[in-house]
């Protein structure tokens, strides 16, 4: 799974790296690919993260890499937006943005792709670093979801709509 981070939208979704963003913006960046290399470690997923640079950035788009995260930097006069909107569209591997931005996420939505709210992850990996999981087994409660209960429920069923599922799908592989 390739997975695509908005990266200022995560950092100003989390309250831990947002404090990091206080001291300054190059802190804030470092703790996000910290974060991310450290769960990239645990779950072996490719990870790139796209920076604004359109305000004042360089003229061309820089890349580079970092614990093995791929980092993106937008070209002057460019939105990270529109540098994950490309890569959203070139890539044929299965991909979930990272983004609390409407538009990206309907715009993935839209190519079969998933979108995650910036909370949702932020929790979500802060969650796995810190769990007795990360050797490979679930964590007591963890998988809670899919087996609760056990009884077969009366009344209608509530089925999700195929696009929930595979963004549930997608989810549990985090």
């Amino acid at each position: 799974m390739h997975i695509i981070v908005d990266g200022y939208n995560l950092i100003r979704q989390s309250d831990s790296l947002r404090a990091s963003e206080r001291i300054s913006l190059e802190e804030g960046r470092k703790a996000l690919v910290r974060s991310l290399a450290a769960y990239r470690q645990l779950r072996g997923h490719r990870i790139t993260v796209v920076f604004d640079g359109w305000s004042g950035g360089s003229p061309q788009e820089e890349r580079d890499r970092s614990g093995g995260i791929d980092i993106i930097y937008s070209r002057l006069g460019e939105k990270a937006d529109e540098v994950i909107k490309r890569l959203v569209e070139g890539g044929s591997e299965e991909i979930l943005v990272v983004t609390s931005d409407r538009e990206i996420a309907a715009f993935a939505a839209r190519r079969g792709k998933t979108a995650v709210d910036s909370p949702v992850f932020s929790e979500r990996i802060e969650r796995i670093a810190s769990s007795p999981s990360s050797a490979g087994f679930p964590a007591q409660g963890e998988d809670d979801e899919e087996d609760a209960g056990g009884m077969k429920k009366k009344g209608p069923s509530r089925r999700l709509s195929k696009q929930k599922r595979a963004q549930l799908a997608r989810l549990r592989k985090l």
